[in-house]
């Protein structure tokens, strides 16, 4: 049995991977969802790290991680942690070694329509950033979710620190893993094209392309789910050739 270790993007919460959870379960695996503390802003991706490896506490070696969004780099920490067989990068924005990830933000033009970020008017109290504008949501994180079920995740949208993006990616070399990026056609946020790049030079990643937009956990939870299954059932000697090949693959033909 596979645990996976399901770590939200930025705005969002454990509560993102509610539709997600239930299908791994079924499939004869488990999955632990985890609640950042996203709106301290003392916390950084290492706390993040700290986080989810409590929450991992007690599991064996057979740990898939998958990191969403802006958490990419909390799940390269956790695999430099703690024994990870291997870590998802899904709609994600991988870190670059000595760099934070604002760095990356204005460093890579590529990698991000930034748009999104006029969304985030409003800091609280702790300097947390909410987003304001429902219908910029909509458009760029729930685009291709149905109506009730992306005006109730916009509800549910929660303040986020800027500070973990400020902090420079603190490791020297990225954990010896598997990787596999999950890049989805549509996401408007993270752009495919500079997904694709990434993942080939900073990790010889597999690359599985999905349709759909930033929220693939809320939109298409059974295609996810399956892939998911597809990670954790496929043979070592078929995970290594695939490696080796650097090519695109299709979640169905795995």
């Amino acid at each position: 049995m596979t645990t996976f270790a399901l770590i939200h993007g930025g705005w969002l919460g454990a509560w993102c991977w509610e539709l997600l959870t239930p299908l791994i379960d079924n499939c004869g695996h488990h999955a632990v969802a985890i609640d950042l503390p996203s709106a301290d802003g003392s916390a950084t991706f290492d706390t993040y790290a700290d986080v989810v490896c409590a929450a991992l506490d007690g599991c064996n070696d057979d740990v898939v991680v998958v990191g969403h969004s802006t958490n990419a780099a909390t799940a390269a920490l956790v695999a430099a942690r703690r024994p990870v067989r291997h870590v998802v990068y899904l709609c994600a924005f991988p870190p670059a070694i000595g760099q934070s990830l604002q760095e990356q933000f204005a460093t890579e033009a590529d990698m991000t329509d930034f748009a999104w970020m006029a969304a985030l008017a409003t800091m609280d109290v702790q300097g947390a950033q909410t987003w304001d504008d429902r219908s910029l949501a909509r458009k760029l994180l729930f685009a291709d979710v149905d109506d009730v079920t992306a005006e109730r995740a916009i509800d549910r949208l929660r303040p986020q620190s800027p500070r973990p993006a400020e902090v420079k990616f603190p490791l020297t070399e990225f954990p010896s893993t598997r990787y596999t990026s999950v890049i989805c056609a549509d996401d408007r946020v993270v752009r495919p094209e500079w997904s694709r790049r990434v993942a080939r030079e900073r990790f010889a990643a597999d690359i599985v392309e999905l349709a759909g937009g930033h929220t693939p956990f809320l939109s298409r939870p059974a295609v996810l789910a399956n892939l998911l299954r597809c990670i954790a059932d496929l043979p070592e000697e078929r995970m290594l050739v695939a490696k080796s090949r650097r090519k695109p693959c299709n979640p169905s033909s795995v």
